[in-house]
């Protein structure tokens, strides 16, 4: 990794002209280890944005699942962001880069089995390369063509208001995360993609798709960065339309004072290949493929305060059901930010989730008929750079098997920006 940073800092070195007027984030408050000498805000005037984080989660299971015990889970993330313009004098042109390494336990596995992973940073414990695209913009930049190491979970799928929570299904749905050979391409593994997006002028409207491998890295070795299109892999196709009505303009509070939330969603994707039926005995092949709708609002701005407030979010995924262990799944949620006077930047939230088993899964693993997860969360700011967020969750009817008793999880999350 050090002569991935070795590299780009190399290049801002032979950047364009500084941009003054851009000074760019306060690295010595909004980070642990500073402005590194002023070297962070000089790369950031040529184009390169260079970003460290760690998370710690700490899980225990207190009651029910496979075993009562508690875990540790560990995620580093270096990301880099280059603006090809500045750097190069590539017109309306970007680059990113996303390296990412897992260490711990498998709660999930270990101590829970349930259909919902507890954990959204339980992983394979191994270190690659997470995205690694170029970004091209068109026509004033309402139309983009991304190309690369990419992720779908970084776009598609995905609403600012359930990004706070701990477990899997308020970033990419189990729906979708079910799918493929070696799940479609969302964390911790990304897959080489197309991706075309255009937003309306007035950013009210955007449509966007994105063609993928079929079978992100490398099934038979989850350890490191693995690009091969092989034979049989096909592809997955994704498209998503959304309404995104920006905030009035008129009236004493300007839209950048307020927190808001105005996004509705659909999307359809599906595998080029054909998949297997989960009944051995049936020969037949079936598609694998599914839709989802997504929204989420703000419900309330504190009057003295209008970058706090209420919101909250809603979403529904179908996916193919001889083929997939859950034929649907079903979020919904609130979030408050700022809900304790004198914590403004606090974030407390509650969401539930509800994962309902095929009918032919149910009959080949006489399983109940669904599992319902269960997470509240305060996420404390405690400086710029640190955020401590504990946890509490319940899963009853674990992966929908009979055998498991409820699950009551307490835990917590140390989020550092380095």
């Amino acid at each position: 990794m050090r002569y991935v940073l070795a590299f780009v800092m190399a290049i801002g070195c032979v950047g364009s002209v500084l941009a003054e007027e851009d000074k760019g984030p306060d690295w010595n408050a909004e980070t642990l280890s500073g402005d590194w000498g002023g070297m962070r805000s000089d790369l950031y005037k040529e184009g390169v944005d260079l970003g460290f984080t760690h998370k710690s989660d700490v899980l225990s299971n207190l009651s029910g699942g496979v075993k009562r015990g508690t875990a540790w889970m560990g995620n580093t993330e270096a990301r880099v962001k280059m603006n090809l313009e500045k750097l190069l004098g590539w017109d309306a042109t970007s680059a990113y880069i996303q390296y990412h390494s897992q260490l711990g336990s498998k709660f999930n596995r270990d101590y829970v089995d349930s259909f919902v992973i507890v954990d959204n940073i339980e992983s394979n414990n191994t270190a690659k390369f997470f995205q690694a695209w170029v970004q091209k913009g068109f026509s004033d930049e309402t139309l983009s063509v991304l190309f690369g190491l990419y992720a779908i979970d970084s776009e598609f799928y995905v609403n600012d208001t359930s990004s706070v929570f701990t477990q899997t299904p308020y970033g990419m749905a189990n729906d979708l995360g079910q799918s493929g050979m070696n799940a479609p391409p969302i964390f911790p593994v990304g897959a080489l993609a197309l991706r075309v997006k255009y937003t309306t002028p007035s950013k009210n409207f955007y449509a966007q798709y994105a063609l993928t491998d079929g079978v992100p890295g490398d099934p038979n070795n989850p350890r490191g960065t693995h690009i091969q299109l092989n034979k049989g892999d096909g592809t997955l196709s994704i498209v998503e339309l959304g309404l995104t009505p920006q905030p009035d303009q008129t009236g004493t509070i300007l839209p950048e004072e307020r927190e808001y939330f105005n996004k509705t969603a659909i999307g359809f994707w599906r595998y080029s290949t054909r998949f297997n039926d989960l009944d051995p005995l049936n020969p037949v092949l079936h598609p694998s493929q599914g839709a989802y709708f997504l929204a989420e609002r703000t419900l309330m701005n504190e009057k003295d305060h209008p970058a706090q407030g209420l919101s909250g979010f809603i979403r529904y995924g179908v996916a193919s059901k001889d083929i997939h262990q859950s034929d649907w799944t079903g979020s919904i949620g609130l979030r408050y930010h700022g809900l304790i006077a004198g914590r403004d930047d606090d974030i407390s939230a509650i969401g539930v989730t509800v994962s309902h088993a095929s009918a032919t899964y149910q009959r080949l693993n006489v399983s109940l008929s669904s599992e319902t997860s269960t997470e509240a969360t305060y996420r404390m700011q405690v400086n710029p750079w640190l955020a401590f967020q504990p946890t509490v969750q319940y899963v009853t009817h674990p992966n929908m098997n009979p055998a498991r008793q409820n699950v009551w999880i307490i835990g917590a999350r140390v989020e550092i920006n380095l």
